[in-house]
């Protein structure tokens, strides 16, 4: 793998707990984890780009494994009283945002084709004072390209696995300690 050990770096300066690089051909992706954004119906679906039926879903991710050789993964633990209020949706943006802005450097430093993934409608996150998203009802441009990634989901990227991957073990939760993992993806090359 190449040496991106600043953007390991950068994530972490951005909020990131840890962040590990692991190689694409290692990442799962299941078409039923794409179906669960239609069934059970997630609050984002259809209503952003950022989610189905706007994604390219899983067929798309498995091509994007083809041009892409590794991937930086990223995870912000929050408090389970975090996880399950409001504040949820600050913790998702921020993965947005750390995903995007590695992106970013990633493409300074010559990974043109750097792709950020993150969780969470960006809908729901960044424009949830608007009725409708400006891009899919106005045929205008988004409000927040700088912030709004993809979402995993709608990809079908299974993110146990990808924990797994990334060295990262999935806790049980604990009633005195429990947290919750939210995760984060770069394609890098």
């Amino acid at each position: 793998m190449n040496d991106f050990s600043n953007l390991i770096e950068l994530a972490c300066h951005l909020g990131a707990g840890t962040a590990n690089l692991i190689a694409v051909s290692d990442i799962i992706v299941k078409d039923e984890l794409a179906g669960m954004c239609r069934e059970p119906r997630c609050e984002g679906l259809g209503r952003s780009l950022s989610c189905p039926p706007e994604v390219g879903g899983p067929e798309a991710f498995r091509k994007l494994k083809t041009t892409h050789n590794n991937a930086l993964v990223f995870k912000v633990e929050v408090p389970m009283d975090v996880a399950m209020s409001i504040e949820r949706n600050e913790v998702l943006a921020l993965i947005h945002e750390i995903g995007a802005q590695v992106e970013w450097a990633a493409q300074e430093q010559g990974a043109t084709s750097a792709k950020a993934f993150a969780g969470g409608s960006c809908k729901v996150l960044f424009c949830a004072d608007y009725p409708e998203c400006r891009v899919l009802d106005e045929k205008k441009p988004c409000r927040n390209p700088h912030l709004a990634r993809e979402s995993m989901s709608g990809y079908g990227i299974d993110v146990a696995k990808l924990m797994a991957t990334a060295g990262w073990k999935q806790k049980l939760a604990q009633k005195d300690d429990a947290t919750v993992t939210f995760v984060g993806l770069v394609l890098l090359d």
